[in-house]
């Protein structure tokens, strides 16, 4: 069969669709927290403060786990990588499905769903971008899009299995699925063309040996061109990739966590809320699909900037939304923008660093989102506990998002990246 697609398309896209499908069930995983939240708070009689810990360390544990997946991923390839991180998740769902003490939810959820899905973004965008050059923005943004159509299926189905059964059956079902679906598409994963004696974008080589030499040393170039670790980590734009991870984890794990909460809290069904829930979802896979293509053609600064200051104007709106309709507009602009922050973002370094170790470096840069995504959900929890209200989290967010804003004008390309004329300067 895989012969046969090899013969009609290139494989990067195979790749690229590959990723969507494991990103779909991964994030779906990963940012479905807020669904179980009240279950697990009524459950074991938790604080919010306390069950927002829960994610909270996932994404703390995951910044570790995010540097040892793009690791792994220059060193070993996707498919390993992935295979590992489907069993990590599913197994942790199962066993969190047979908890019996709040305690046990550190280990089962925070730790071996962490495990399981934290490096998915990194995975993913490393794997990628080395399949594509010319179509960078667009196949990111393909393969990125799993990202936000997984909130769009696993928070009405998730809603559905706790409503029928109990959120421990849910936990159960996904889990599996999850296994089932990790363990099969990461069979179709390779590391780069260079496997298949490609290009990237699904070049073909020309006649002749001398001709095909010239190609091959400039794949082979490609693939070995850009900074090593310790070099990125001496540049500016290092940190402020970092920086910027941070703040715009923190805003998302805030919402992800505490939308639903809060939506019930001013008196929206619960089922209306897991539908925002799902718009928000449905709304990042326009994003990144939109947006990844719109950087290749305006830039990816440009295409970064436009998708910040909507998240921005989206927070502002959420602080005096309190009808339905609202909550729905807040949900398909904040979508939208966060979803193309991603394979912009994404594009952007690839272009800043090179690809010879784009893997590790992603993986590093990324504890900065996994830092603020576990200091978000907290402080959201903290922060209602003493006033009874998340007026001032959401307010805290559109500042963080500012900060990130203002970050983007100041990163540049580094010596070793492969940019295309003009990409990151516009």
């Amino acid at each position: 069969m895989l012969s046969v697609v090899k013969g009609k398309l290139f494989y990067g896209w195979v790749v690229a669709l590959s990723f969507f499908i494991a990103g779909t069930t991964l994030w779906g995983v990963r940012l479905s927290y807020g669904i179980f939240f009240k279950s697990i708070e009524g459950e074991f009689e938790l604080s919010r403060a306390v069950t927002s810990a829960v994610p909270a360390l996932a994404m703390l544990l995951g910044g570790g786990f995010t540097v040892l997946g793009g690791w792994a991923l220059d060193r070993y390839g996707p498919r390993l990588v992935v295979s590992l991180m489907g069993l990590s998740a599913g197994l942790g769902l199962l066993l969190t499905s047979q908890t019996s003490a709040p305690w046990q939810l550190f280990i089962t959820y925070s730790l071996l769903v962490s495990i399981g899905t934290s490096a998915v973004y990194v995975v993913t965008m490393s794997t990628v971008s080395r399949w594509f050059r010319k179509k960078r923005g667009l196949a990111l943004g393909i393969a990125s899009s799993g990202g936000g159509l997984g909130t769009v299926i696993i928070a009405p189905f998730a809603t559905y299995l706790i409503s029928t059964f109990t959120w421990r059956i849910a936990y159960i079902i996904i889990g599996l699925i999850t296994l089932l679906v990790i363990l099969s598409v990461s069979m179709l994963l390779k590391r780069d063309p260079h496997e298949i004696g490609a290009l990237p974008d699904g070049q073909k080589l020309n006649s002749g040996s001398e001709q095909q030499q010239v190609q091959a040393d400039e794949a082979a170039n490609l693939r070995l061109a850009g900074l090593s670790l310790p070099q990125a980590m001496k540049t500016r734009s290092f940190w402020l990739v970092m920086v910027m991870l941070l703040f715009v984890g923190a805003c998302l794990l805030l919402i992800q966590t505490h939308l639903v909460p809060h939506a019930t809290d001013i008196g929206i069904s619960a089922t209306d809320a897991a539908f925002v829930f799902s718009l928000l979802g449905a709304a990042a896979v326009v994003g990144r699909v939109t947006m990844g293509v719109a950087s290749d053609r305006i830039g990816r600064k440009a295409a970064l900037m436009t998708c910040i200051l909507l998240e921005i104007g989206a927070m502002l709106w959420l602080i005096w939304s309190r009808e339905l309709w609202m909550l729905y507009l807040f949900a398909l602009v904040y979508g939208f923008g966060q979803g193309g922050f991603s394979p912009s973002m994404a594009a952007l370094n690839s272009e800043v660093f090179g690809l010879r170790n784009l893997g590790v470096i992603l993986g590093l840069t990324d504890i900065g989102w996994g830092t603020g995504a576990a200091i978000g959900p907290f402080i959201g929890g903290f922060i209602f506990d003493f006033t009874g209200q998340y007026y001032l989290a959401f307010v805290a967010g559109a500042a963080g998002l500012l900060v990130t804003a203002l970050a983007v004008l100041f990163i540049k390309r580094q010596t070793g990246g492969q940019m295309p004329a003009g990409a990151a300067r516009k």
